[in-house]
């Protein structure tokens, strides 16, 4: 059922040549002795546990899927998924990015970043149970109260218990103020919530002793919309004062959705009749601290289209170097074999690498991120700090949608590779693109983080983030532009920043006329800051490649070969989108919606 080897070489190349994110982290006190040898140990042990322990559950667990017992609404996990999680637990996993307050190893997000991604390509399906419970564990640890934390951190820390984000209900799905969970104060300062929850990703399972809901609902005399929200802590187990579990608490695993795949984790349908919580933060402010965990859980999702993209190429990649069909239209390559190997033909090329460019350009793009993520928090320097955070907060919509649709083009083109051998189950290459293909739609659709782009994080405050961002990219042009080799890069990252620019304000303008202008745009207008945001970093390891490139590594020449097809052949792309983005809003709306 195909292989998966976590690309730690490549890992290495962004983390010490690009980001140089050992310098970086000297920066910071919290993270001064954090070398290479302990990034490079992390990412090797990462490698061969998602290898050796998750990958083999991938396919399994994908065709027997999970099972619930209506009666008792419990819910098992394919076989070897429960095993897998005490390994996951034991190893301390789990713990590494965690605070040490509470029993974690307090290493840096950027690293953690890395092993999400070999998690992922390994298995996203499980990687979905103990990665919601870091959002869990980053909600509490910013909004949760000092004896909320105690209780509940350090077995969300350690693995103990997992955690959910239980948003979603069958009437609404991202216009949240429509939601009608209700929560009841009680004498004791808990609350009674009562309400239904649907696709709730790991919300009920046997991997772990106890679940922690964050579940949000709305308490008496709420404001109307998204400003009577409140958030709530909702045990599947009430803990007793020790810290173990306690008390079954009504909320309960009604059904499992049937989906198109990530069939090892558990949807589910979740019932909440009188269930007992805890507010975290303040009533009515529960959107604000539940953004912490739906940020959170945006970028893990760009980091699973990450991983699929990745192993889907890896897999693509063997099977193009084996398989021999027809012979090279100029010339024969292997006379000992009836015929070449499909590798030899241009289109296969393409193919590849379009899946090894879009890997490439997201496995840079996000640890940036997280890097900033781990500036945010820890860097000594409170201008530095608000600059990471006024980043990420730009850059966050971007991962999720730009990586989202690339992984879905990936993993497509490479089953394409596989022929019709590619959507037979037993390649394992069709199972690629159905997972792939969820990651657009939960945690916000990409239109939704098209809109939050254009919208509020670019027009909001009149493009200051993405001015901020831009400067970046031009002293990089300027700094180079007058080095020949470097002109291929330079000189279409410089012209798709003028034209970002330049687009930016069009629509703006269009906007305080209409509206509507900002929806017509905005999907295709994230496409293109996506696209100057791969060429940006695509020209930044080129630069490195072709210093290095002398030395006799053949991973510079691949890693400048793989730059060189990025811009000739997917950042053109950017033509057209502008020209969709400019194309304006009358032809979308112009038809009455009974003529459709």
């Amino acid at each position: 059922m195909g292989q998966y080897v976590a690309p730690i070489r490549d890992m290495q190349f962004v983390l010490h040549e690009l980001l140089q994110v050992e310098e970086e982290l000297k920066q910071m006190p919290h993270y001064a002795e954090v070398d290479a040898d302990i990034i490079n140990q992390v990412l090797e042990e990462g490698g061969k546990f998602t290898a050796e322990v998750l990958f083999p559950l991938n396919h399994s667990g994908d065709r027997e899927g999970c099972s619930h017992d209506k009666t008792t609404h419990a819910v098992t996990t394919p076989k070897g998924f429960k095993e897998a999680y005490k390994q996951y637990v034991e190893a301390g996993w789990g713990a590494l990015s965690c605070s040490t307050e509470y029993g974690g190893q307090g290493l840096p997000l950027v690293l953690n970043n890395s092993f999400y991604e070999m998690l992922n390509s390994a298995n996203q399906a499980w990687t979905m149970y103990p990665g919601l419970s870091h959002g869990a564990y980053e909600c509490l640890l910013e909004h949760g109260t000092d004896e909320q934390k105690q209780l509940y951190l350090p077995k969300l820390v350690s693995g103990e218990w997992t955690g959910t984000m239980c948003l979603t209900e069958s009437h609404c799905g991202t216009d949240l103020g429509m939601l009608r969970s209700k929560a009841l104060p009680q004498a004791d300062g808990s609350w009674l919530i009562s309400g239904s929850k649907i696709f709730i990703s790991a919300g009920e399972h046997d991997m772990s002793e106890n679940i922690l809901h964050l579940v949000l609902a709305r308490v008496p005399d709420a404001p109307e919309g998204s400003k009577g929200i409140s958030l709530f802590l909702v045990p599947k187990f009430l803990p007793n004062a020790d810290g173990s579990v306690g008390a079954r608490n009504p909320i309960t695993c009604g059904a499992i959705e049937e989906k198109m795949g990530i069939h090892g984790n558990s949807t589910c349908q979740m019932n909440l009749d009188g269930a007992r919580g805890w507010l975290i933060g303040q009533p009515n402010k529960g959107l604000n601290a539940m953004f912490v965990f739906m940020n959170a859980a945006r970028l893990g999702v760009g980091m699973q289209s990450l991983g699929l993209t990745e192993v889907a190429y890896q897999n693509a990649l063997v099977y193009a170097k084996d398989r021999i069909q027809m012979r090279s239209l100029s010339g024969v390559k292997a006379p000992e074999q009836a015929a070449d190997p499909i590798i030899v033909h241009p289109d296969v090329r393409r193919m590849l690498l379009t899946a090894k460019a879009y890997a490439e350009g997201a496995r840079a793009f996000t640890s940036y991120a997280a890097l900033q993520i781990d500036r945010e928090l820890h860097h000594p320097d409170e201008e530095v700090r608000k600059e990471a955070a006024d980043e990420v907060a730009l850059l966050t919509p971007v991962i999720k949608a730009f990586i989202t649709d690339n992984g879905w083009i990936a993993t497509s083109e490479a089953m394409q590779v596989f022929g019709g051998h590619g959507y037979i189950a037993e390649s394992g290459m069709e199972q690629y693109v159905r997972d792939a293909r969820i990651n657009l739609i939960y945690e916000g659709t990409n239109t939704i983080q098209s809109l939050d782009l254009l919208g509020r994080k670019v027009l909001m405050d009149n493009g200051a983030k993405l001015r901020k961002f831009g400067a970046k990219i031009q002293a990089f042009v300027e700094e180079n532009g007058t080095d020949e080799a470097m002109s291929e890069f330079i000189t279409p990252l410089g012209d798709l920043g003028a034209k970002v620019s330049k687009l930016t304000m069009e629509i703006g303008m269009k906007a305080f006329q209409n509206p509507d202008e900002v929806g017509a745009a905005a999907v295709p207008y994230l496409r293109v800051v996506g696209h100057l945001i791969y060429s940006y970093f695509f020209a930044q390891m080129a630069k490195i490649a072709l210093e290095k490139e002398s030395s006799g590594d053949t991973f510079y020449k691949a890693k400048l070969a793989t730059a060189r097809f990025y811009f000739a052949r997917l950042q053109p792309e950017t033509a057209t989108l502008i020209r969709q983005a400019r194309s304006g809003s009358a032809s979308l709306m112009a038809l009455d919606a009974d003529l459709f």
